[in-house]
Formats: structure tokens, sequence, C-alpha cells
């Protein structure tokens, strides 16, 4: 079973997000802060990381930075979760270095094929 660490600061947001992937049989972590989630990534690694662009403090996409900066979570894929959905910001994200981008609100179809072919892609 693949294990999705979940860092959103809504909590509608992650209890969506929790609930789907517990459905579909993943296990899941959670952080309400880029700072929790690199906690628990460095403590965990899981498999994937899903993190909000727009956190407290710092951001998903310093997040991203200090993930990558370290040997330990530089190699977890970390797909971006955001309500930032102009070309430009979406560009600015991937840019960034992330690994697969999902636009809030999220459908369920295609929220599970980007987190199912971001997780397969990993393991091939």
């Amino acid at each position: 079973m693949s294990v999705v660490l979940i860092v959103e600061d809504n909590d509608r947001n992650l209890e969506l997000v929790r609930d789907i992937l517990q459905a579909k049989g993943y296990g899941t972590l959670e952080a309400g802060t880029a700072e929790d989630g690199l906690n628990i990534a460095r403590a965990q690694s899981p498999d994937l990381i899903l993190m909000d662009v727009q956190l407290p403090g710092m951001s998903g996409i310093e997040g991203l930075g200090a993930l990558r900066a370290e040997s330990a979570t530089a190699g977890i894929p970390v797909v971006a979760i955001t309500a930032s959905v102009m070309l430009a910001d979406r560009e600015e994200i991937m840019r960034a270095g992330f690994d697969g981008f999902i636009e809030k609100p999220i459908t369920v179809r295609s929220f599970l094929a980007v987190v199912e072919d971001v997780l397969r892609a990993r393991t091939a």
C-alpha cells in the first residue's frame, strides 16, 4: 500500500483528499504546514507528497525546495494542489520542480489519475 503525505492547511480540503485516498486503499499522513510536512517526510518517507502551494509560513514552493535540498527526501515525488489555476501560475509551479499539478476544486477522477500516474512513474 502506498502512503501519501497530504500537506494542506484547509481542514475541509484535507479531509476530502484524505477520504478519497483512503477509500482507494492508500495510507495517509497529514500536515497543516510545510514545516510539519518536512518533518513528517523526513521521519516517514512517504511514497508521494500532495502539497498545497499557499500555506501559512513557508509556502509549498519553498517546502518543495527544502525537500529537494535534502538527500533523504529529494526523491519523493511532490504534486502541487492549488486554486491558482491561471496559466502563468501553473507554469511557475511546474518550473519550481513539482512532479504534477492538481487544480482545486478537485474532481475525483482527475485527482486519482494524477496520483496514480505519479506513483506509477516512481516505481517504473
